[in-house]
C-alpha cells in the first residue's frame, strides 16, 4: 500500500473542499451572520491547511493500483465528512450529530438530526445543501475534473467511486469525463435554478432546493420539505428534475450532443421509467380507495415515488401516514433506486433487473438444458464476471441491511423504523417510516442508532465494497 500517494489525494480533497467552503462563507457575509462569518472562515481556513500540509509532506506516484484506488476514495470520503463536519460543531451540535448531519450531506442520503431547521442561520442551510450537490456527481470525480495530476492513478478513483455496475467513460481521457460529466451536472443545475425562481421560489431557496434535487439529497431550507411551499408548479419542477437526476447523466450528455433519443432507447431508462409509473398508480389507486380525489392521489403518489425511487427524499405530504400497501411499495422502491450513473442510490434499476432477468432464464434452462443462450442486457451481453459483482453487491448488501437492522431492534427501536431506517439509510434515501418519518427526523435515536445509520450511509453511497474491502485481511498484506 503506497500510503504517501493515498494521503496525497486526500489532502487534494481537502483543499477542494476547503475552497467550496468560501461559499457559506460568501452567503454568510451577504446576509450579515457575525458568528457564522467566523466559524465558516475557521473551517474554510484549517481545511485547506490540512490538505496543503498532506499534499506537501507526502508524496504523489501517478502509477498506483486497486487498493490505494479503494483506499483513496473511502477514506477520503470519510477524511471530507469529517472535516465537513467542522461548521456543524462549531455551530453547536454534537460530535456524533455533526458527523451524522454531514454524513447525510455528503452521501446525499438527507436523513437529518435537526429538530427546528428554520431556526438555523442561512449561511448554515446553504452549507447543507452544498454538501449534497458536492457529494451527488462525486467529490473525487469533482477533483479529477479539476486536478491535472490525476490523470493515469485517477483511473483506479473513477471506477471506484462513479455509481452504478458500471463506469461509462464518455471519452478516451478520464479528465475529459470528468469535465463533461460535471459540466452536464452543472448546466442542468442552473436550468433548475432559474425555473424554481421563475415559478415564484426566493433565489435563495430555489438555489438550495436544486442542489437537493439534482443530487438526489433531499435537504431543504424548509422544515416541512417542499411541501411548504403550496406550490403545484414547484412541484412539478422538482419532480421533473428528480427524474432527471435518477437517470444515467452519460445519457444525458449523449442525448443532448450526439442522439437525442439516447435516453428512450436506453433499456434501463426504459424500465426505470415503467417502475414509476406503475408505483404512481398503484399508489394512487390505494388512496383513491382511501377517499382521496383520483387526480389529487396521482400527484402526491406520483412525486413521492420519483422522490423515494431517485433516492431524493423530498416530500409534499406526510407519507408516513398513507396505507400499509403504499408504504410497502414506498420500502420497495428504496431499494431499487435510480440508474447506473445517476446521482440516485440504492441498488440500481440495471442490477435489479439483470437479476430478474437471470432467475428467468434458469426457469428456462431447467425446460431446455442444452440450450446455450447468453444473458442480454438491452444490447449488452452480460459476462459471467459482472453477474459475479452484481450478485456479490446485492449479497452484501442485504447482509449490511440485515445487521443494521438488527441492531436498531436491539436498542429497543420498533421493526418498521428499524427496518426503514436501515432501508433509507443504506440506500440514501432520506426519510423513513414511524419514528424517521417525513415529519420527523433521526434526533430521538442512541448514539450506537446514529453510528450505524451514517456507516450505511457511507458503505452505501460508495457502493457497498468500495468501502467494506477495507475490512478484509487481505487489503491490507503486501
Amino acid at each position: 500500500m503506497n500510503y504517501g500517494t493515498v494521503f496525497n489525494v486526500i489532502g487534494k480533497l481537502l483543499m477542494t473542499l476547503g475552497v467550496m467552503m468560501l461559499l457559506p462563507l460568501a452567503v454568510a457575509i451577504y446576509y450579515g451572520e457575525r458568528a457564522s462569518i467566523v466559524i465558516f472562515a475557521v473551517s474554510a481556513i484549517s481545511t485547506t491547511l490540512a490538505g496543503v500540509a498532506l499534499s506537501i509532506a507526502l508524496k504523489y506516484e501517478d502509477e498506483f493500483g486497486r487498493r490505494e484506488g479503494f483506499a483513496i476514495v473511502a477514506l477520503g470520503w470519510l477524511v471530507v465528512t469529517i472535516f465537513g463536519a467542522i461548521p456543524y460543531l462549531l455551530f453547536g451540535l454534537s460530535s456524533i450529530d455533526a458527523l451524522f448531519e454531514s454524513m447525510a450531506g455528503f452521501t446525499t442520503t438527507g436523513s437529518t438530526i435537526l429538530i427546528d431547521i428554520e431556526s438555523y442561520t442561512q449561511s448554515f442551510l446553504f452549507w447543507r445543501s452544498l454538501t449534497q450537490w458536492m457529494g451527488g456527481m462525486g467529490i473525487i470525480v469533482l477533483v479529477l475534473a479539476i486536478a491535472p495530476g490525476l490523470a493515469i492513478g485517477g483511473r483506479q478513483l473513477f471506477q471506484a467511486e462513479t455509481p452504478g455496475p458500471s463506469s461509462d467513460k464518455l471519452t478516451p481521457r478520464l479528465k475529459a469525463t470528468a469535465e463533461i460529466l460535471w459540466i452536464a451536472y452543472v448546466l442542468i443545475s442552473v436550468v433548475e435554478m432559474v425555473l424554481l425562481y421563475l415559478a415564484g421560489l426566493p433565489l435563495y431557496d430555489a438555489v438550495t432546493t436544486t442542489f437537493s434535487t439534482m443530487a438526489t439529497g433531499g435537504f431543504s431550507p424548509r422544515g416541512e420539505s417542499i411541501m411548504a411551499y403550496h406550490n403545484p408548479v414547484v412541484e412539478m419542477i422538482v419532480m421533473i428534475f428528480m427524474f432527471i437526476a435518477g437517470a444515467n447523466f452519460a445519457l444525458h450528455y449523449r442525448a443532448l450532443l450526439i442522439r437525442k433519443d439516447s435516453l428512450i432507447r436506453d433499456r434501463e431508462f426504459q424500465i426505470y421509467a415503467g417502475i414509476l409509473i406503475m408505483a404512481s398508480l398503484l399508489i394512487a389507486a390505494d388512496l383513491t380507495r382511501g377517499g382521496l380525489n383520483f387526480f389529487e392521489s396521482l400527484r402526491l403518489s406520483t412525486f413521492q415515488a420519483v422522490s423515494i425511487m431517485t433516492t431524493t427524499g423530498f416530500a409534499t405530504t406526510d407519507f408516513n401516514q398513507w396505507g400499509d400497501f403504499s408504504r410497502t411499495v414506498l420500502f420497495l422502491l428504496m431499494f431499487i433506486g435510480g440508474c447506473a450513473g445517476s446521482t440516485g442510490g440504492a441498488i440500481k434499476v440495471m442490477r435489479v433487473s439483470v437479476i430478474v432477468k437471470h432467475g428467468y432464464m434458469e426457469l428456462f434452462r431447467m425446460i431446455h438444458p442444452r440450450v446455450v443462450k447468453p444473458l442480454r442486457f438491452g444490447r449488452r451481453i452480460i459476462s459471467a464476471d459482472v453477474l459475479r459483482s452484481i450478485f456479490a453487491f446485492i449479497a452484501l448488501y442485504i447482509l449490511a441491511f440485515v445487521i443494521s437492522t438488527l441492531i436498531l431492534a436491539g436498542l429497543g427501536i420498533d421493526l418498521v423504523s428499524s427496518l426503514s431506517a436501515s432501508a433509507t439509510t443504506l440506500g440514501n434515501v432520506g426519510p423513513g417510516f414511524n419514528l424517521v418519518g417525513p415529519m420527523e427526523n433521526f434526533a430521538g435515536l442512541p448514539a450506537i442508532g446514529k453510528l450505524v445509520l451514517l456507516t450505511n450511509m457511507w458503505i452505501g453511497r460508495l457502493e457497498v465494497i468500495t468501502v467494506l474491502v477495507l475490512f478484509t485481511p487481505e487489503f491490507w498484506k503486501k
